[in-house]
């Protein structure tokens, strides 16, 4: 059975007197440990698609199974607890409390849990460890440079142990040798901590890091594959079926 099990799902919108579907009646399976890019020109359902998983939105039709439960049959209060303990987020332009430290800023998600100061602390110091930013737990976002921050949410999306992590164009705010910097980092918290990762991208060098790469278009989903050095891409309809650093990101999990 996949972590996360998508079957029959479609969501639309109403804009004026259309109705738009970016989703209809798909089904993906993503396995534990999987690594799985989304690209698809804008509008296509990607940011959609992240929030149903993340149970933030819900589909018109169809279920969505995260580790054995429905997610589409939570009820608002349990479907907040739920994320709390199993869904992590990564947003594009960090989302990070101005007024809160690094520190404070990744202790959030771990406040909606049943932990001992003790666990939040000792949790907390290591997400910022993994993400190279001990010496910054003390810092503001605002003394922060923009890659740092955006550890920062990376940080507080891994300090729950999810089962999932879902990010929203996590390098597309950054500059190039930043959001390179930002791409090494998931793809490491991914192979050395077997997290599994479901990244919506518009960035082609980004969605190449993951192990799975899918284009999402007309509401269906076609996988990319081939060799990625050669520039030989083939697609196919889917549907269910540095040392210390590396240290640090061990120490975490």
């Amino acid at each position: 059975m996949a972590l996360v099990e998508l079957r029959g799902v479609s969501k639309s919108f109403r804009k004026g007197d259309e109705t738009i579907t970016p989703l209809d009646d798909i089904d993906l399976d993503i396995d534990a440990g999987d690594f799985v890019s989304l690209m698809g020109p804008s509008g296509t359902g990607k940011s959609t698609l992240l929030n149903l998983v993340s149970g933030i939105d819900r589909p018109d039709s169809g279920t969505i199974t995260v580790d054995g439960t429905e997610v589409t049959k939570l009820s608002r209060s349990k479907l907040a607890d739920w994320r709390a303990a199993n869904l992590g987020y990564i947003f594009q332009t960090h989302n990070l409390i101005p007024v809160l430290t690094a520190y404070e800023n990744v202790e959030l998600p771990t406040l909606l849990l049943k932990l001992s100061s003790t666990q939040r602390r000792q949790r907390v110091e290591l997400a910022l460890e993994a993400v190279g930013l001990s010496d910054r737990a003390d810092h503001y976002p605002r003394q922060l440079s923009g890659g740092q921050e955006q550890r920062v949410g990376i940080a507080r999306a891994i300090v729950a142990h999810p089962k999932v992590v879902v990010a929203d164009e996590p390098t597309g705010s950054l500059d190039t040798e930043t959001s390179e910097q930002v791409q090494v980092l998931l793809q490491r918290l991914n192979k050395e901590l077997d997290i599994t990762l479901l990244m919506v991208t518009h960035d082609s060098d980004a969605a190449s890091i993951a192990s799975r790469q899918l284009m999402l278009d007309r509401g269906k989903f076609l996988e990319r594959g081939g060799d990625k050095e050669s520039g030989s891409l083939g697609e196919r309809e889917v549907g269910a079926g540095s040392g210390e650093d590396s240290v640090a990101i061990k120490k975490f999990g």
